[in-house]
């Protein structure tokens, strides 16, 4: 059998590697369109600050490891440009060599990523303009920082990337500006919990504008003179982390099933509308485990769950991915920003009667020194207590606690199974009552209309 693999960063080459320790005897080839394969992108903006002081540190492997330790032949600068269902054969461009040529394949798995959004603004073709996806991007940044040593930055996009990007910059010493269009921060948070991150980054002396937008980029020798929405702003730089599409072009052109957002349709076993050809990773739309409901979730853990299923399926077993939960966490200065499952606004959107609650609780016991309160949310089911969602805003523990509640939620779990769960303790790690047995307690009291939310 002979598998060609699309794509080799978290999707792709986690597909190659779960397929060669079930097939000893499969040809696998794995075409990249960049340089690096297999690479943490989630580490690029502590390379830009400094925390990663090797950005070779962030190339998880190399096509002669991939090929030494697993016989998986991997080919970086090669662009496959289409793919030919009925023939089964793609046609691959040769970046470095130049010269296009084509492979057949019994097996295909199409992991193209995600793609940047870059916003149609005039003057966004300065040098002086960054995106932050690939290596290649973080060095650009990080040479245009060591020439120029820039004393400000406008951070285009309030997510994830961008207030890792703001926390690194800000620690060396860069005054920082995030440029945001929505009302709030991290839109994966409701806003009432994105205002704790909102106050927390103002505390921090980074500039925050909500409800804006950047309409003009004008290049100026000393900078850049930026126009926004609401008013104006110079600065020395402007990295853009506006959020990223899924890149389904190559399938969409292959005549394969793909949603509105270009986002390839696959089945339970990460099969698209053709059965010999599969997909995984960011490109696909898969389901959400809590509603059933189609989804795409552009993270690492989900893009290998998904690999490993369809390995699985192409070497003939039987896999289903159990669909995709939203589990992210955020590092940012001493904060960490977690959430897993369904905020307010999706489980409105899907028609649930839910209400939530909202305590705050020590991650330690009370008497023991240093520990700061962290703020819960957890939406639930008003007909059955079953756990739909949390997020947790905090510092210790935060992180512990959101697990906590992920795996509960994946597992079905009510209020009941929250207030009875037999958690660890110590006076430095919690209390005899865990912050997780409380919401399970308060839920309880809701749900037996013992009092009010």
């Amino acid at each position: 059998m002979k598998v060609l693999i699309i794509g080799a960063v978290a999707g792709g080459a986690n597909t190659a590697t779960r397929l060669r320790r079930i097939d000893r005897n499969a040809r696998i080839i794995v075409f990249e369109r960049g340089t690096h394969v297999s690479f943490a992108t989630c580490g690029l903006p502590y390379y830009i600050g400094g925390k990663v002081k090797d950005i070779d540190s962030l190339v998880l492997m190399t096509p002669q490891a991939f090929l030494e330790n697993y016989d998986i032949h991997v080919r970086t600068s090669s662009n496959v440009k289409h793919i030919d269902r009925a023939n089964k054969t793609v046609t691959v461009e040769d970046l470095r060599n130049g010269g296009d040529y084509t492979e057949s394949y019994d097996k295909l798995v199409i992991a193209t990523g995600t793609e940047p959004i870059s916003p149609p603004i005039p003057g966004f073709e300065s040098p002086k303009v960054f995106q932050l996806h690939t290596i290649p991007d973080a060095e650009r940044l990080a040479k245009f920082m060591r020439k120029t040593k820039p004393a400000s930055a406008g951070i285009m996009g309030g997510g994830a990337i961008g207030l890792e990007t703001a926390e690194n910059l800000k620690l060396l010493g860069i005054d920082v500006t995030i440029i945001e269009m929505a009302a709030q921060l991290m839109s994966p948070l409701d806003p009432d919990m994105a205002k704790i991150v909102l106050s927390y980054t103002k505390k921090q002396n980074i500039k925050v504008l909500l409800n804006n937008g950047v309409k003009n980029i004008e290049d100026k020798d000393n900078g850049l003179a930026i126009k926004l929405e609401k008013g104006e702003m110079e600065t020395d730089m402007l990295i853009v982390g506006v959020g990223v599409r899924p890149n389904g072009e190559l399938a969409k052109n292959a005549g394969l099933d793909v949603n509105a957002r270009g986002a390839i349709i696959t089945d339970k076993r990460m099969r698209t509308s053709d059965p010999d050809i599969f997909a995984v990773g960011d490109a696909v739309q898969t389901y959400n485990h809590i509603t059933g409901k189609p989804t795409g979730v552009p993270l690492a853990g989900p893009a290998n769950r998904q690999a490993r299923t369809a390995a699985e399926n192409i070497a003939g077993w039987e896999s289903e991915y159990a669909g995709t939960q939203g589990t992210g966490i955020l590092k940012f200065f001493d904060m960490t920003v977690a959430f897993t499952g369904l905020t307010e606004r999706e489980a409105g959107k899907n028609g649930i009667d839910f209400d939530k609650v909202i305590i705050k609780a020590l991650p330690c016991a009370e008497y023991y020194p240093g520990g700061r309160a962290m703020t819960i949310k957890t939406v639930f089911d008003k007909t059955n207590g079953r756990i739909l969602g949390a997020q947790v805003v905090g510092f210790e523990g935060a992180d512990k606690r959101n697990d906590a509640l992920a795996m509960a939620i994946r597992m079905g779990a009510t209020y009941k199974d929250l207030a009875e769960v037999d958690l660890a303790y110590s006076p430095p790690y919690g209390s005899p009552k865990d912050p997780v047995n409380i919401i399970g307690q308060v839920i309880g009291n809701f749900m037996k209309k013992q009092t009010k939310v």
